[in-house]
């Protein structure tokens, strides 16, 4: 230890502080209870539903073409999340599509397809008409 001048106070936890606060806590009295870490929080509100989702296949008035459509997504989710859907499902489908109103339109019968990826992203697809 250097010398110690007029004036100065001592860092080190010596006598010029006093004793230490922390010296009679013992890690045994503490409480066993942790709180959750940040994955667990973000593991719940994946779990939670955005909302239920039509899926059906069409081939009516498309001249003999087969449509997978996306319909009833619920209206608190914004437009700007539903382009990013249809992104999401045309690269992952390797398919085209189209955005129309509040409803998604994929080309090809790629219904199963779009089933797991919209599990995936949270919402709870509803396999609708035959």
């Amino acid at each position: 230890m250097s010398k110690v001048s007029k004036g100065k106070i001592l860092t080190d936890g010596g006598h010029a502080l006093g004793d230490n606060p922390f010296y009679g806590l013992k890690i045994g009295g503490l409480s066993s209870r942790v709180a959750a870490p940040e994955s667990a929080k973000n593991e719940v509100a994946k779990l939670k539903s955005k909302g239920r989702v039509e899926v059906r296949r069409e081939k009516a008035g498309r001249g003999g073409k087969t449509v997978t459509t996306l319909r009833e997504f619920p209206t608190h989710i914004p437009s700007g999340e539903l382009e990013s859907l249809l992104v999401d499902l045309k690269k992952a489908c390797a398919c085209g599509g189209t955005l129309k109103g509040r409803s998604l339109e994929l080309q090809g019968d790629i219904c199963d397809k779009v089933l797991v990826k919209l599990e995936k992203r949270g919402y709870k697809p509803v396999r609708a008409g035959g």
